[in-house]
């Protein structure tokens, strides 16, 4: 039997039995009054200008798809499913809301509600990774599994979690749009958090593609093995001394200068540069100190 495709069949792709439970299911009128949020809720953004034209819609046509909610008491409810559709409800002044009526336990109510956030095209990389992370934490899987309920192969999950290792300042730029899931990818390749972000700021400054992040990475983990490749180094023989002249020429240079010093007193003083254009800047400087 050939595999479903997990992403756009809904929830009965993902979570077991979802579908004879949907199908058997009828829509109930439920009292907007007796609906509370789901605090299992992954999203915790809401756009308030596409909420005010969802709620323009449902004046308009009426709720299309009913939300799913699980039944606390005989008379409140929890959402799992559909708290957009919830919100822009009440923004149009509806009293009631269609509705399925599950039965889920925490566990099962928090995996439906991670499940149904994922499969939003509106997401961005840190909110689907979240989800991730949340359903192998909290609901117990695995990555092959999670691969499994989620219709998406073990390297692309694996890719979005290790996003969350990335430094906030890049986690915000990925939530902002400021860079691409491209951009990212690159970047978590970057062993070292300082690196990571000053190739972030120059992605911003200098407007990188993909493709020249990708050279940079590259290079810049290409440099690195050689130094750890080369010969015995003795770090810092003069601590402040060279502490303070390091500060002194990666300021005068504005970028990150090193030292490397072996055991027979001979070193190298590191200038790097990430493009053709900083190298220049570089290179003009030096030039100043000729005049």
């Amino acid at each position: 039997m050939a595999k479903r495709n997990a992403l756009g069949r809904g929830l009965g792709a993902l979570i077991d039995d979802a579908d004879k439970m949907e199908a058997s299911s009828s829509i109930n009128e439920i009292s907007i009054e007796n609906i509370e949020a789901n605090p299992y809720q992954p999203r915790t953004k809401f756009d308030e200008e596409a909420l005010r034209e969802l709620a323009a819609s449902i004046k308009e046509v009426g709720i299309i798809q009913p939300i799913t909610l699980r039944q606390l008491t005989p008379e409140k409810y929890q959402i799992i499913a559909g708290e957009r559709r919830f919100r822009a409800s009440k923004l149009a002044g509806l009293t009631t809301v269609p509705a399925y009526v599950r039965t889920a336990d925490d566990e099962g109510m928090l995996e439906m509600a991670l499940v149904e956030n994922i499969q939003r095209e509106d997401l961005d990389a840190i909110e689907i990774a979240v989800s991730y992370q949340r359903l192998i934490e909290e609901c117990k899987l695995t990555q092959e599994s999670l691969s499994d309920r989620v219709g998406k192969k073990r390297s692309t999950v694996s890719n979005y979690l290790r996003l969350l290792k990335l430094p906030a300042k890049i986690q915000k730029g990925i939530i902002e749009k400021i860079i691409t899931m491209g951009h990212a990818r690159a970047l978590v390749n970057v062993p070292n958090p300082e690196d990571q972000l000053e190739v972030f700021d120059l992605i911003v400054s200098e407007e990188l593609s993909v493709r020249k992040v990708e050279e940079i990475v590259r290079n810049l983990n290409s440099s690195e093995k050689k130094e750890t490749n080369s010969s015995p180094v003795v770090k810092e023989k003069h601590p402040e001394e060279y502490g303070e002249l390091k500060e002194h020429l990666s300021k005068f240079f504005k970028t990150k200068v090193d030292f490397s010093l072996n055991n027979k007193g001979k070193g190298k003083i590191v200038i790097p540069f990430s493009t053709p254009k900083d190298l220049e800047r570089i290179i003009g400087i030096l030039d100043k100190l000729k005049d």
